[in-house]
């Protein structure tokens, strides 16, 4: 369900943001499957490799496409079991996705472009920032609902009173910030900007081109889309919609089920509409940051989730002697 979910989303996620910016510049834009008519044609062309790269070039986008498909493996959707769940999944999750940008980062190195570098050396600075928020916020969410397992945290978690409304708005807040910081969007970097020196995701792929560079694309629509996922599961707690009854009152059987799990995948592809609109909206009235107040910026994420943290230590009373 939750690959399923995570194609769907991926295939209109990024048109549907193209089309926001388009209609807030009075614009008409390309149609919602644009970006991926793009990637249609790129699978159908080859590639051309530089001498000076090693295996290391080719190897670096087959291992960033499959590390994001196994991180969206690790997450549960509401009233599900992930295909892959345990206690602490959610450090598995991170350094899955920290492997991906790790080969990224290599393959572009690996070119000895010195613009490729210099965006390699952005990319890797940004990831390691935000990287506190993503641990400190789990880690809070941990503490608070008892459990490390990112089903059992998300099931646990529930929007009843004050306090959770707080941390929950905090949690979404960072997730949004967190996903445009890893896919390189506004306000750290502008997916259309063509000026090297400023450049920052797009400067990594200036080497890549046919079917690797149409892996990356794939790969980074896949990521939007597992961030939205995340999202999703802290709004549509398993819990959170009403169960089905058969006409004696009692609980409906299979049948009852499937329409949870219908209902449940709607308000799901809902919520990642939003989420695109969303994004579209801020990339469109939201200015780039200068790079030297990128690093700034990132590291209150961090500050934002010790706020929650030291919320959720107050309600445990664990800074009560």
């Amino acid at each position: 369900m939750v690959i399923l979910l995570a194609i769907v989303t991926a295939v209109f996620f990024p048109g549907i943001i193209l089309r926001i910016k388009s209609m807030a510049s009075g614009r008409k834009g390309p149609g919602i499957l644009q970006p991926w008519k793009n990637i249609w044609v790129l699978l159908h062309k080859g590639s051309v490799i530089s001498t000076t790269t090693s295996y290391i070039f080719r190897l670096a986008p087959v291992i960033y496409l499959s590390t994001i498909l196994c991180a969206i493996l690790l997450l549960p959707f509401p009233g599900t079991h992930p295909l892959f769940g345990f206690e602490g999944d959610f450090v598995l999750f991170a350094y899955l996705l920290a492997l991906g940008k790790f080969l990224f980062i290599m393959g572009a190195l690996d070119t000895g472009s010195s613009f490729e570098g210099m965006g390699a050396n952005r990319e890797a600075l940004y990831s390691m920032l935000a990287e506190p928020a993503f641990f400190i916020l789990f880690g809070t969410l941990a503490l608070l609902t008892g459990h490390t397992s990112m089903q059992q945290i998300f099931e646990s978690f529930q929007f009843a009173g004050n306090n959770s409304f707080i941390i929950g708005f905090i949690a979404v807040y960072l997730l949004i910030q967190i996903a445009m910081i890893e896919n390189s969007r506004m306000p750290v970097d502008d997916p259309k900007t063509h000026l090297e020196l400023t450049m920052i995701h797009e400067v990594m792929i200036l080497d890549h081109s046919g079917f690797d560079l149409a892996l990356i694309h794939i790969g980074t629509n896949l990521k939007f889309a597992m961030y939205g996922l995340l999202i999703t599961n802290f709004l549509l707690p398993a819990d959170g919609l009403p169960l089905v009854m058969n006409n004696s009152g009692g609980m409906a059987g299979e049948g009852g089920f499937t329409l949870q799990l219908a209902a449940r995948a709607g308000a799901c592809l809902v919520i990642q509409a939003v989420f695109a609109v969303l994004i579209g909206l801020m990339e469109s009235f939201r200015a780039r940051k200068k790079l030297a107040r990128n690093p700034q910026f990132i590291v209150t994420l961090s500050s934002i989730a010790l706020v929650a943290f030291i919320l959720v230590l107050l309600i445990t009373f664990k800074m009560i002697s």
